[in-house]
């Protein structure tokens, strides 16, 4: 799979900036009753919502960089309240003239002008991606503005995470483009030319795929690990790779500024074989019908509980064991949005499993099933995990052959 250059993925990705900024924003800014949105962010420090806020060619702050976002009730009107920045500039109107006056009575001159009856600050007591106003920035924008605006102060915690969670139609339509990318990779790594039975360890494969990330000139956002499992259990680092085994990847890359996170299985020929053994056949029409049931479950205005618990409820119904722990995906990889179950705690969320479904929105659709198989000393895990998006009131899978297991 070819990847753009780098000169491609940026003006794609300051295209979909443009985007969320003309025309994702104000209706959620709206909807959370934020009017002016401000983001200030020291330089190397920044606020997690700054960096998604800023183009490409602006990597950090500039000393103290400030963003203010003001809904008119008909567009959103983008102001620089730092230093000016020819990138930056392109998406934010300039607000301070550093040699004429001081950059806080800058900001309180526009602040003044805009007239907010709401002004949204990134604090919040659950969300870390909402959080990211330091302590320093907050007194300081005490200490510098007048009372009258400061007592406006509330957090946006609401408004960052409907903004993080909302892809754009230009996001929606190089989606699978991202996702091609990280499947072929994992494609390249299921393959006799990487997996040697008997040499090939799980640590091997897995710096091949690292280094095919980095010889791409992307990143993954976290490493990709390989297991496998055989009748006598499961292994993984440098366990090498036998005949007979199932072999499972957790894989997830950042490329055009979104995230991708994939789970498949392969399964490595023993000799004589010539196709799946029907056990695995069997265990993973049965994964199948799991994912189908989560995703027959999503709905919008549902939350994150609703779709755990029935969907829960319902492979208990058909006798499926199965673990639910779906997350949202887009600009992070555990992205902002509905928790829906988590591995390690198989019970409804509080706080974070009661955000609603929204459309136009990414997900982790991760799970597993496991069955007992005649011959082996533990029960079988079918784990995966696709990339999917919630669009048009249904869930669409963003890359084919989440049924079938790769033969090595």
């Amino acid at each position: 799979m070819k990847v753009r250059s780098l000169k491609e993925q940026y003006q794609i990705k300051d295209e979909i900036l443009k985007e969320r900024l003309d025309k994702v924003l104000q209706p959620l800014m709206e909807e959370c009753g934020i009017d002016v949105w401000l983001i200030p962010s020291k330089e190397y420090n920044e606020d997690p919502i700054f960096e998604v806020l800023t183009p490409s060619g602006f990597p950090t702050a500039r000393r103290i960089s400030v963003l203010v976002l003001h809904n008119d009730h008909q567009r959103v009107n983008c102001f620089n309240v730092g230093m000016a920045d020819g990138e930056l500039n392109r998406f934010y109107m300039q607000a301070w003239n550093r040699d004429k006056e001081d950059q806080f009575v800058a900001l309180t001159n526009l602040l003044i002008k805009c007239d907010p009856q709401t002004i949204g600050l990134n604090y919040s007591a659950n969300y870390a991606y909402c959080d990211g106003l330091s302590v320093g920035l907050f007194n300081l924008l005490q200490e510098k503005l007048p009372k009258d605006i400061t007592d406006k102060f509330i957090s946006a915690d609401q408004l960052g995470i409907r903004f993080l969670e909302t892809r754009s139609e230009l996001e929606l339509k190089y989606y699978p483009e991202v996702m091609a990318v990280a499947k072929s990779i994992i494609d390249q790594a299921y393959s006799s030319d990487v997996i040697k039975p008997g040499i090939s360890t799980c640590d091997d494969v897995e710096w091949f795929m690292k280094e095919k990330v980095n010889q791409l000139g992307m990143t993954f956002w976290f490493p990709p690990t390989i297991d496998v499992q055989r009748k006598s259990g499961m292994y993984n680092k440098d366990s090498k790779i036998e005949k007979g085994d199932l072999v499972h990847c957790d894989f997830g890359i950042n490329y055009l500024g979104l995230c991708t996170d994939t789970q498949r299985l392969a399964y490595v020929l023993n000799d004589g074989e010539t196709k799946l053994p029907q056990a695995l056949v069997d265990g993973m029409l049965e994964n199948d019908r799991f994912q189908d049931i989560v995703a027959s479950n999503y709905q919008k205005g549902r939350s994150g509980n609703d779709v755990f618990k029935a969907s829960i409820n319902q492979a208990e119904k058909e006798g499926i064991k199965a673990m639910l722990y779906t997350h949202p995906l887009g600009i992070h990889g555990h992205a902002a949005g509905p928790t829906i179950g988590l591995f390690s705690d198989q019970n409804p969320q509080p706080i974070k499993g009661d955000l609603l479904i929204h459309p136009n929105t990414a997900y982790a659709l991760e799970l597993n099933t496991k069955r007992n198989i005649e011959g082996y000393d533990s029960e079988v895990f079918f784990f995966t995990e696709e990339s999917v998006v919630f669009k048009d009131d249904e869930l669409a899978y963003l890359a084919e052959g989440r049924k079938e297991i790769t033969l090595i």
